[in-house]
């Protein structure tokens, strides 16, 4: 009896050993694939890529705004299909004509798109929200054109976008360090600004400005009042957009 007992727990003993062994087996796969898919990106060349100016045939928009000037964009609608076509009907349309920048902060981003104009407004031209395309080889570098939304897994995208006007902040390195950004996008973001700690892979990079930064900081500095929240990001005086023109790039 006492033989067979012992038996039972060698049987037991190697039973757990053997499992183990295959959950160990089967977490370095997984910890394995999952680094093989972080390293199929070259980000380098990926920030090469979206920050370099449109090939011709490629569409791109003119954003006009009143007394700054012309913002021009390229679009990534591999990436993001739904963002892009949702911006440009919309731009197509006239939705965004006479629409204001409601939200403003320097070395952050400017944000527009609600016809109500205070941030509370707007929809999709699908009349509901849709969700975030979160592609990790767009990166909120400077010049950036983003969907606006209420955060990941919410499908609250609609028509509000913002533009991210930050340039390189060295004292944010220790944040993306911390959070495990890769090293070769700290490194772009060294070269290109940005705000990347709060925004990569947190909300949708759709497109990207491609003429007309200058506007962009222009917008940025203007004077601003308090919102309801108590942010300083309200301009004083309205900055509006007139209107944005769909083109082809020549």
């Amino acid at each position: 009896m006492e033989n067979k007992t012992s038996y039972i727990i060698i049987a037991l003993v190697a039973i757990i050993a053997f499992i183990a062994i295959v959950i160990i087996i089967l977490s370095d796969g997984k910890k394995d694939k999952m680094d093989e898919q972080n390293t199929e990106i070259d980000y380098a060349a990926a920030a090469e890529a979206q920050m370099s100016k449109p090939n011709a045939g490629e569409t791109i928009a003119v954003m006009h705004v009143k007394d700054y000037g012309d913002i021009t964009f390229k679009f990534f609608e591999d990436k993001a299909p739904k963002a892009v076509e949702n911006f440009l009907t919309h731009a197509k349309d006239g939705y965004y004509n006479g629409v204001k920048f409601h939200r403003v902060i320097e070395e952050f981003m400017i944000q527009g798109g609600d016809p109500k104009g205070d941030g509370t407004g707007g929809e999709s031209i699908w009349g509901t929200g849709f969700e975030e395309e979160i592609d990790d080889s767009l990166v909120p570098y400077r010049g950036a054109l983003c969907m606006a939304s209420a955060g990941v897994g919410t499908s609250s995208l609609g028509s509000q976008f913002f533009i991210v006007q930050a340039h390189y902040d060295s004292s944010q390195e220790s944040d993306l360090k911390r959070q495990k950004i890769d090293n070769t996008i700290i490194e772009q973001y060294k070269k290109y600004g940005g705000y990347i700690s709060a925004l990569y892979k947190n909300y949708t990079v759709f497109g990207q400005v491609v003429d007309g930064m200058d506007v962009v900081d222009k917008i940025a500095e203007v004077e601003k009042d308090y919102s309801e929240t108590g942010e300083l990001s309200v301009p004083v005086r309205e900055i509006v957009i007139e209107s944005i023109d769909v083109k082809t790039q020549e």
